[in-house]
């Protein structure tokens, strides 16, 4: 009996053994597996991070530094030069040369230049409240690095500021510099007049309104020798988008309520809220196109009437329906985007009007 105990337990500890063995070597197998493993996907990221090429690159770049220029404000810019431009060489068909075609590229160029500076030097000094308010901008996605931003920033102003200087003499080139003044001191400590609603919101409307509209009209008219002569279309347009650029600039801090108040950026929406805002927008945009109605109906020959009364009836009709659609959605962030968007797109429209009135 003793013996038998004796050599059953034996057993039983040989087999203990054997099965801790066993585990020894499945727990082996499976950290060379494991290692393996993770050593594969190592190499697989690695080779797929190298494997894009300098044109993938470029691409990524090209396409981070358009959303970083804010190609709604590019557009605006584009259209309202070349509207500009057209108006003057429509009114002197006579002095059209194709050797000015270079210059005004240029000019297009320089205003492009200044675009891209003043929202590139803003989303730098913006980029915390940006991962709050739009995480899609490139600084604040980490698309586009801080030191390539303020390169471009740079390479932009200096070289904006180089070609008004040696193409257009020294009032435009004092216009552009203050414009670019006014761009820094907006966004850039220890002034960022951002932080406060009333000096941010005029230094929008000088810019976008005054500034643009009557240095490419003196331009262009210097350009073609002709002394300055506000006409009442391009002197209309001027007053026109001077206030439409307030509107803008009151209206474009509603869907960034939460950030703004999170960051202590004090806008009209902080103070009053968005409701009470969009319809402060919406008010100076229809008075906006009473003013161009009823300055057309005063004096009829300044405009082609029919054009500048029906077309402004449309545009406020439009409005009107897009600030409806805006309180039924009972202005929640995406429909004051969209509202935003629409603003925008009445924007464009008056400058595409401009030739023909």
């Amino acid at each position: 009996s003793s013996l038998s105990s004796s050599s059953s337990s034996s057993r039983l500890m040989m087999q203990k053994n054997k099965s801790k063995d066993n585990q020894r070597r499945r727990k082996i197998r499976t950290n060379a597996f494991s290692g393996a493993s993770n050593n594969n996907n190592a190499r697989v990221a690695a080779a797929s991070s190298s494997a894009a090429s300098p044109l993938d690159k470029m691409e990524a770049l090209i396409g981070a530094i358009w959303k970083f220029v804010r190609p709604h404000t590019i557009r605006g810019t584009l259209l309202g030069t070349t509207a500009l431009v057209s108006k003057v060489l429509i009114e002197n068909p006579e002095l059209i040369q194709l050797s000015l075609f270079p210059r005004a590229l240029l000019g297009l160029l320089a205003l492009l230049c200044g675009n891209g500076f003043i929202v590139g030097i803003n989303q730098i000094y913006d980029v915390e409240i940006d991962k709050v308010n739009k995480p899609y901008l490139p600084i604040a996605a980490g698309e586009l690095s801080l030191p390539m931003a303020w390169a471009f920033c740079l390479a932009t102003a200096i070289g904006g500021a180089t070609i008004v200087a040696m193409n257009f003499g020294p009032l435009i080139t004092s216009l552009y510099t203050f414009g670019l003044f006014l761009g820094t001191i907006y966004s850039v400590p220890p002034l960022r007049l951002k932080r406060f609603a009333l000096p941010a919101f005029m230094i929008i409307a000088t810019v976008r309104g005054f500034l643009l509209n009557f240095g490419v009209f003196h331009a262009t008219r210097a350009a073609l020798r002709l002394p300055f002569v506000w006409s009442p279309p391009v002197l209309f347009i001027t007053i026109f988008v001077t206030v439409f650029a307030t509107a803008i600039a009151v209206t474009k801090d509603l869907a960034d309520i939460d950030g703004d108040k999170q960051f202590g950026i004090e806008t009209f929406t902080t103070k009053m809220g968005v409701k009470n805002v969009s319809y402060i927008g919406s008010g100076l945009l229809l008075m906006n196109y009473v003013f161009a109605i009823g300055l057309s109906v005063f004096n009829p020959t300044w405009f082609n009437q029919k054009i500048m009364i029906t077309v402004h009836a449309i545009l406020a009709t439009y409005l009107i329906a897009k600030t409806r659609k805006l309180e039924k959605a009972g202005f929640t962030q995406s429909a004051v985007q969209t509202y935003y968007q629409d603003v925008w797109k009445l924007f464009y429209s008056e400058y595409l009007l401009l030739p023909f009135i």
